[in-house]
């Protein structure tokens, strides 16, 4: 992976360098211009150096995020202690890290849940029932597209590409070229489909927990999102070989209360809508609660364990079915605290740690001065369509956290376009989301950087398309 390829976030941290100190810190004391705050620059970009190069050196990208928050904060503590002013430096460090929390916590549940229906096999369901129908491999090009499309709103792109690339793998069987090409469509789908809603992104959830955009407000969102992908897919379908792949045998027997898990992820959802459009009250609340609902579901399970197990015995005795006796013997109750072990905990201790980060940065100044630089001396459009692209090289959390901490004034119209552009500016390169990592290494050797570089100028034919869209369809919200 060359550093060559991630010059845009240099650029900018240089820009900030060589800016007049003279702008307002966000704290009380400008430090823009101290040893200390400069040095606070330079870890940054060291620790985002080695996250850039994660794939190659094989350090997980949580590890040295949350060194830099550290060290960074710790900087800022003795300038503001230096100065009789330690409160502060520690009240916006409380500050920083309950907005963390919340979406944290948020992202949490809905990582339970996800993990929970996975363990259920509801998603090993989808994916043998779609390879049963024998679909060709332009339908089932354009159905996986489709599907990552409308499932990463709920169960977000990550989740949603991680498991539309294990249908076409397994339906695909070995075809390089077929898979590649399905997995950037996947990429593409996921990250479009998770621009309209609060829960398909950590971006969009972060500018939903931030007050900015309503609920119901990313739903404009939707047909920018949609076009943003059918451009470039529409293209790439054009070269997807019109045959079927080998029908694969395989049965899938779902675990108990699968279907209901999905029922209480979308009641949970509702309930964190409705209290937040009622009461006011934060997203988190309503997924906590959520949680509750999973935890006396999986307590359900448990105690009537021993008498569904009893009645399926029964049933496979009776007809002779050796396997599916074998199999109820190694049935082990629903456990929700292993569900929570297996959320993403390196992605969560990301997020943490560049929250961090930016949130100091942003305390010291630097961002205030980004802010003026981007959102005064260029223009709002032109700035939130440049960042959309950055974040294709730099990831779209540390970009709209930013933005979110500068808070610039803009239109209604501009924040949409900003949600909109850093959620699907990152299908521009196979690193720019975690959708693209992920399958990277799913589906290693198939889907790659230089096969995703090659179709970068379609997906970014779409990535116009979609801005355009947004700024005719929605012109009344500028």
């Amino acid at each position: 992976m060359n550093i060559k390829r991630h010059f845009p976030v240099i650029f900018f941290l240089i820009l900030i360098l060589l800016s007049p100190s003279s702008y307002a810190a966000t704290g009380v004391l400008d430090l823009t211009a101290t040893t200390a705050s400069l040095a606070c620059l330079v870890i940054f970009v060291l620790a985002y150096t080695l996250v850039i190069l994660e794939e190659k050196i094989h350090l997980r990208k949580s590890k040295p995020v949350l060194v830099a928050a550290g060290l960074i904060w710790i900087l800022i503590a003795w300038q503001y202690t230096a100065a009789d002013m330690p409160e502060l430096s520690a009240e916006a460090f409380r500050h920083t890290l309950l907005e963390f929390a919340e979406l944290m916590l948020f992202l949490l549940v809905a990582m339970t849940y996800i993990n929970a229906l996975e363990e259920r096999r509801l998603f090993d369901g989808l994916r043998v029932w779609l390879v049963k129908k024998g679909f060709s491999y332009k339908q089932l090009f354009w159905i996986t597209g489709f599907l990552a499309f409308f499932i990463s709103p709920v169960a977000d792109n990550l989740t949603t590409a991680l498991l539309l690339c294990a249908v076409v793998m397994k339906v695909a069987d070995g075809d390089k070229e077929f898979i590649g090409m399905s997995c950037i469509n996947i990429v593409v789908a996921a990250n479009a489909g998770g621009a309209f809603s609060p829960f398909g992104d950590i971006t969009t959830l972060m500018v939903w927990q931030a007050n900015v955009i309503e609920f119901f407000e990313f739903l404009v969102l939707f047909f920018p999102a949609l076009v943003s992908y059918l451009v470039p897919a529409a293209i790439m379908s054009l070269f997807i070989e019109n045959k079927k792949p080998q029908n694969v045998i395989e049965e899938i027997e779902l675990k108990r209360g699968a279907f209901r898990i999905l029922a209480l992820f979308l009641f949970t959802i509702a309930t964190a809508v409705v209290l937040k459009i009622t009461l006011h009250l934060p997203p988190v609340l309503g997924m906590m609660m959520g949680l509750g609902y999973l935890q006396f579901f999986g307590y359900f399970l448990r105690m009537t364990l021993p008498g569904s197990l009893a009645r399926k015995r029964a049933l496979a005795e009776q007809s002779g079915d050796t396997q599916r006796l074998s199999r109820l013997g190694s049935v082990v109750p629903f456990d929700v605290f292993s569900r929570v072990a297996r959320a993403e905990w390196d992605t969560l201790l990301f997020f943490y740690g560049v929250v961090m980060c930016v949130g100091g940065l942003g305390f010291l100044g630097y961002l205030s001065i980004m802010s003026d630089v981007l959102y005064n001396d260029w223009n709002a459009t032109g700035a939130n369509i440049t960042l959309g692209l950055i974040s294709a090289v730099i990831d779209n959390i540390p970009v709209m956290f930013a933005v979110l901490t500068m808070m610039p004034e803009m239109s209604h119209g501009q924040w949409l376009l900003i949600t909109l552009t850093a959620g699907i500016g990152g299908s521009l390169l196979s690193i720019g989301s975690a959708a693209g990592v992920a399958l990277m290494g799913q589906a290693r050797g198939y889907y790659t950087f230089a096969g995703h570089l090659k179709w970068t100028p379609v997906i970014l034919l779409g990535y116009a398309a979609g801005v355009v869209t947004h700024l005719t369809l929605n012109s009344h919200y500028f």
